[in-house]
């Protein structure tokens, strides 16, 4: 492995209501999750616009909000995984934003639906696409949370915690 994929996993649960739902549904410390590239630029997808920039999968600046927590999980990868990472994700920039994932929590909704992205759903698809786990993920279908996948990330990647409230 020579290369890295780094996760930026974080919580707004004081300053946002959508964040403070997904902190208390999920009963984890993060409820957004974007990947970090390598100019610092963020790439996820958000439910919210931030100036110019619309709601779903997009390119953000780094400090596009203020978040209460940061943990980067930096994953190793081959080149090749890499590579492929970077066109799965390349080819979901300005899909929607998955609003019906937020409801699909206590109902049914597939995570691997790609027409739309909730934020942990299109981090998850992208390590799937590059077999960065030897097999499908267990998760249930209508479920794929922030705080769920930082735990799958954690166990194959190193975890730093930037900022903690």
């Amino acid at each position: 492995m020579s290369a890295e994929i780094t996760l930026r996993f974080v919580s707004s649960h004081k300053s946002s209501l959508m964040g403070r739902a997904i902190d208390w549904f999920t009963q984890g410390r993060v409820g957004h999750v974007d990947a970090v590239l390598p100019d610092g630029s963020l790439l996820g997808s958000q439910a919210t616009e931030y100036g110019e920039i619309p709601a779903g999968v997009q390119i953000r600046p780094a400090n596009y909000w203020d978040f209460d927590r940061v943990y980067l999980v930096r994953i190793p990868v081959s080149e090749a995984q890499l590579a492929g990472w970077n066109g799965f994700m390349q080819r979901q920039i300005e899909k929607p934003y998955d609003y019906a994932a937020i409801a699909a929590f206590p109902v049914q909704r597939d995570w691997r639906n790609d027409d739309a992205w909730f934020c942990s759903e299109l981090q998850a698809a992208a390590l799937e696409e590059i077999g960065f786990w030897p097999y499908p993920l267990a998760a249930p279908v209508n479920k794929i949370t922030p705080q769920a996948l930082l735990l799958l990330c954690s166990a194959s990647g190193v975890v730093e915690a930037v900022k903690e409230d």
